[in-house]
């Protein structure tokens, strides 16, 4: 097994980071995204969806390298969050990407969760409901 390789924070167009984090997985795509679900539900955390854009482009004759969005959350965590911040509701659940590199194998990316909390301008007890994707994708790239 190849051992998480360092998380990478990906340039926008205007100089700064984009606010993805990305983190990079020894297991293949569909091995990951088993993993998360069964790591998401070892912690109780609801699977709201799983969205395998690669068939959902060859369904329309198109290719794609493999790539499934992770939906998922916790209302107790989200609810007080989109009840200060209504907005929030758009960026919530979280989302995690799966998706295959060819050069540097699959790919664990999503939304920094500092970047959410100040998008929304939550308070800090509303902005740690973000922060325990860290410990998650840290756990699914790491075991």
């Amino acid at each position: 097994m190849v051992a998480p390789g360092p998380v990478q924070l990906h340039p926008d167009p205007t100089g700064g980071t984009s606010g993805v984090v990305t983190k990079q997985s020894a297991r293949s795509v569909g091995d990951t995204v088993a993993r998360f679900v069964e790591l998401l539900g070892s912690k109780g955390v609801k699977v709201f969806a799983l969205v395998d854009q690669r068939a959902e482009a060859r369904a329309v004759g198109l290719e794609l390298r493999e790539t499934t969005l992770v939906v998922f959350g916790n209302p107790v965590a989200g609810t007080p969050v989109m009840e200060a911040a209504p907005l929030a509701a758009l960026d919530l659940p979280l989302k995690v990407l799966v998706w295959a590199d060819g050069e540097r194998g699959t790919q664990v990316s999503y939304t920094d969760p500092t970047v959410l909390a100040a998008r929304y301008g939550l308070r800090p007890e509303l902005a740690a409901a973000f922060e325990g994707i860290h410990g998650l994708t840290d756990a699914l790239v790491g075991a």
